[in-house]
């Protein structure tokens, strides 16, 4: 099996998890599992492939009746956390990519999303920052205990797929 097709497979795979768990686990206004399969993917995948796994899962979200959150809540700190763990591998950076990415930057770029859109009056571009912050702190750290594990395991450098 060539590297591409493993790094689509691993894509679908980490994609499919994500969607799943998302929708079983729910908390409130979080979508954690979203998270942690970023900066699971970020350091699987690399960036652009977890781009791609990020805007799926979030399409496919979009698909069961969430709105268009599930995707600009999501492909910004993918990218992001893939681009610094590609620069650094750094587990700590990739999770502040993520964080940063998610957290602060794609709460902002939904704003415009949600008001033009969907009609919200949300009174402030910044108004997802308390709600995406959490829950991508939450998330990353939950992906950087199972890349931690896999560390441990010496499993992590085997699963790098995208610089093979």
């Amino acid at each position: 099996m060539n590297n591409k097709t493993r790094l689509l497979t691993a894509t679908a795979i980490l994609c499919a998890l994500s969607v799943t768990l998302s929708t079983l686990v729910v908390f409130p206004n979080m979508a954690p599992f979203q998270h942690a399969i970023n900066v699971i993917g970020a350091v699987v995948l690399g960036p652009w492939y977890n781009f791609l796994c990020a805007l799926l899962t979030g399409l496919i979200r979009m698909g069961t009746g969430r709105p268009i959150t599930s995707v600009t809540g999501a492909v910004v700190g993918a990218l992001l956390s893939g681009l610094v763990y590609k620069k650094t591998a750094s587990l700590p950076a990739t999770w502040a990519g993520e964080v940063f990415g998610t957290g602060i930057l794609s709460a902002i770029l939904s704003y415009p999303f949600m008001k033009y859109l969907y009609g919200l009056d949300l009174g402030s571009p910044f108004y997802y920052i308390p709600f995406f912050l959490p829950s991508t702190m939450v998330g990353a750290s939950i992906g950087i205990l199972v890349l931690l594990s896999l560390k441990r395991a010496g499993k992590l450098s085997d699963l790098e797929l995208w610089k093979k």
